[in-house]
């Protein structure tokens, strides 16, 4: 009688397994198309790159070119200035967001802090922030005129240092901690640095996580601040001088009229293709080393018990 009480569990367990099959493989098969579909704009910005710049311009962006050619990366790095820009960029991702994580995540914790004298009043006023930007001549006024941020790193550091949707996000999962975390180390003695460091910096990783790789991505892909303060071609990050050299090739080739030989000699597609794979390529090697966290970062809170 036992083992027929133990069988029927397993049949019906394979005959569950045998309904759900079709619907499986729907999933596999969508989200393989789905992946798939992503994954082309990559390759052909990627294998356009490498192609001619005649090819590009007679049959347009292919599969797979019929002619390959490195002149599009050659004539990107002849220019010393793209080293000196990427150390900018990154001088300004690397520094910005570790401020950035710093600032927001301390500032997040004061929030959810149960013990915060005016905590509702800030949170609101960080809240403010978001439906109501500051415009933009007070917002240069500041940054020039007052704090002096003119051809600065700063200009492109301090304005992003904190995101009030960041904050949020953090709130949320910090409240979430159980708070008898913080009164068993208050009751040792601890105060709120060396718990937030010690205790509650741990716990959160996920979601520092996922702050970081946003953080980041805003950091590495701005240009707009660098539009607004910075006049010295030296301190251009990555994104100015890229948006600065399409500007300069489209015009050139303007001028020089699009059925000149030397028009045809400028690699303008080749090079705005290249352009785009070297600024993708430091973010695609960070989500890996993120995205474990990241993962888990992004459902924190969907499931409870």
């Amino acid at each position: 009688m036992l083992v027929q009480r133990n069988i029927r569990p397993k049949r019906r367990m394979i005959r569950s397994a045998g309904k759900d099959a079709p619907f499986s493989a729907f999933v596999y098969v969508f989200v393989t198309l789905f992946a798939l579909m992503c994954l082309l704009p990559f390759w052909l910005m990627f294998i356009n790159s490498f192609a001619k710049e005649s090819v590009i311009a007679r049959d347009g962006f292919t599969l797979f070119p019929k002619a390959y050619s490195a002149y599009a990366y050659q004539f990107l790095f002849q220019n010393t200035r793209v080293f000196s820009n990427y150390r900018v960029s990154i001088l300004v991702t690397v520094l910005g967001t570790c401020a950035a994580v710093t600032v927001t995540s301390m500032f997040a914790y004061a929030l959810s802090n149960k013990k915060m004298r005016y905590g509702n009043a800030i949170s609101f006023m960080t809240y403010f922030t978001m439906l109501l930007g500051s415009g933009l001549v007070g917002f240069y006024i500041l940054m020039v005129n007052w704090l002096h941020l003119k051809d600065s790193l700063l200009a492109m550091i301090l304005p992003y240092l904190m995101n009030p949707f960041f904050v949020f996000v953090l709130v949320a999962f910090y409240r979430g901690i159980p708070y008898e975390l913080n009164e068993a180390a208050t009751i040792d003695g601890a105060n709120d640095a060396l718990i937030f460091f010690k205790i509650i910096l741990p716990v959160a990783m996920p979601s520092i996580a996922t702050v970081t790789l946003f953080f980041a991505l805003q950091y590495w892909n701005d240009y707009f601040l660098a539009l607004l303060f910075i006049d010295d071609y030296k301190l251009y990050p990555l994104q100015m001088m890229i948006r600065t050299l399409i500007s300069n090739l489209n015009a050139q080739q303007f001028i020089s009229g699009s059925r000149t030989a030397y028009a045809i000699q400028i690699p303008t597609y080749g090079v705005q293709l290249a352009t785009v794979c070297v600024t993708v390529g430091p973010i695609v090697l960070l989500y890996p080393l993120l995205q474990k966290h990241f993962v888990k970062g992004l459902t924190i809170g969907a499931v409870k018990g």
